[in-house]
């Protein structure tokens, strides 16, 4: 399974403004758990930095730590996020994961990230 330990990031060099990073990786694979078959997706990285941003040749080592792996559209795009947010604690983030067709279906699965603090918030409101 990819780890996370590989992603590396740096200073946001404009920590006292929101802006959107977008990173968009057109050849991710990963494998189909059941059949064993590649899937393929471009997996399309949102987020908007707080302290630090994501290297990218260690998001591409990341990403490719999942060829060989047998996961579901759904697990490698909430691992993914998870992953990153915990690495960049971002003001927020989204993973969007378009899967190609196999079979007649194309696939979007979209996951976006909430720091913990706002979790815990929403919590007490209930």
């Amino acid at each position: 399974m990819a780890d996370p330990k590989i992603l590396e990031t740096f200073p946001n060099p404009a920590p006292q403004r929101d802006y959107l990073i977008e990173h968009t990786h057109h050849e991710f694979t990963s494998m189909c758990p059941i059949t064993g078959h590649p899937d393929f997706a471009s997996i399309t990285v949102r987020y908007v930095a707080d302290k630090t941003c994501v290297e990218l040749k260690s998001l591409k080592l990341y990403f490719h730590a999942f060829r060989n792996e047998g996961i579901f559209f759904e697990a490698v795009t909430n691992k993914i996020c998870d992953d990153l947010g915990g690495a960049l604690h971002p003001r927020s983030l989204a993973i969007v994961a378009d899967w190609r067709a196999r079979g007649g279906f194309t696939s979007r699965i979209t996951a976006e990230w909430t720091p913990k603090s706002k979790l815990k918030a929403r919590g007490r409101k209930r």
